[in-house]
């Protein structure tokens, strides 16, 4: 008999994110899926979940999941948790689905496993695989009763399609607790880019402290920009105030699987390569030749990246133009 699992799907601009629909597909390849949608566009994403691996769909259409920060859902899923007992409970990592799963795992007494990479059921218990410290993986087991939570690393499945599925739709109606709505939403800000978002780009240029100072990143936006791309940054230059933590990849920013990514002047700490190392192909540029980053790298080139970027850029641009 199959294991039910419950997917918690996030709403970005009216449509199901990608990185939930990622996890729905990897629920349907373990088992019976069923995916919960909260919010004001909940009843027009619901019907589109089953072509995702979704057999059963839970649905509550109401702007207070929007409004105001997670403990609305943290109810609404508490008391579908009492009606129903599912094997376990996936959620992208994102912030408010990390918060939610917080919340869920206090309230409830569940397991909760984090950053998990692969999970298999092995009877009862659920094994996930969890990354640590870069290179190596560890495997954190799930107790066999009650639900357990997983949190999934960004990009570690792929969408899956599922051509003719169709899933059955039940409509929620919990109980809101006004006790849950204290703190409001005022607003939602988008920060502008010029290009694709790092999550999703497929070529990334990124900087470490070789740059020198936060002056001379302009080098790596410059080359991202001539090669359609997007610029990211180690956590070093992120925590020296260089840019935002929009920009960090790494195991504690964002995880990133492009098909090209271009490291300039980071040396390789194991937590960087956590975030990058399963681009498709990896250029590394750093005047130490013993940088780790060279040991994951498929192009090394040895020299000062102020100096071999300015060049890059212009020749990438000079091919462009012919």
């Amino acid at each position: 008999m199959s294991k039910t699992i419950w997917v918690l799907i996030e709403i970005e601009d009216g449509k199901a994110a990608r990185s939930s629909l990622e996890v729905l597909g990897k629920a349907a390849q373990l088992g019976r899926a069923e995916a919960i949608v909260l919010g004001s566009a909940a009843a027009q994403v619901a019907p589109t979940l089953g072509e995702y691996g979704a057999e059963k769909v839970y649905v509550h259409e109401d702007a207070t999941y929007d409004n105001y920060l997670t403990l609305p859902a943290v109810d609404t899923i508490s008391e579908l948790l009492k009606q129903h007992q599912p094997a376990l409970l996936m959620l992208a990592t994102t912030y408010d689905l990390r918060d939610i799963a917080a919340r869920l795992n206090v309230r409830n007494n569940m397991g909760l496993v984090t950053d998990a990479t692969d999970l298999t059921f092995d009877g009862d218990t659920v094994q996930v695989t969890v990354p640590w410290g870069g290179e190596n993986v560890v495997t954190a087991t799930l107790p066999q009763q009650g639900t357990g939570i997983v949190l999934t690393r960004p990009k570690a499945f792929g969408v899956e399609q599922f051509a003719g599925r169709t899933a059955e739709i039940e409509t929620l109606n919990p109980s809101l607790n006004a006790e849950s709505q204290q703190i409001k939403i005022l607003d939602r800000v988008e920060l502008p880019s010029e290009g694709p978002a790092l999550e999703d780009a497929s070529v990334i240029v990124s900087g470490g402290r070789g740059l020198g100072k936060a002056e001379n990143f302009h080098l790596v936006e410059e080359l991202a920009a001539a090669l359609g791309g997007a610029a990211g940054a180690t956590r070093a230059i992120v925590d020296a105030g260089w840019l935002p933590y929009s920009y960090q990849v790494g195991q504690t920013g964002k995880t990133v699987k492009p098909t090209l990514y271009i490291a300039c002047g980071i040396s390789g700490a194991i937590q960087h390569l956590a975030g990058m190392k399963g681009s498709k192909y990896i250029v590394a540029i750093n005047k130490d030749e013993h940088a780790p980053i060279f040991s994951v790298a498929d192009l090394g080139v040895v020299g000062d990246a102020l100096t071999i970027l300015p060049q890059l850029t212009q020749e990438v641009k000079r091919r462009k133009a012919h």
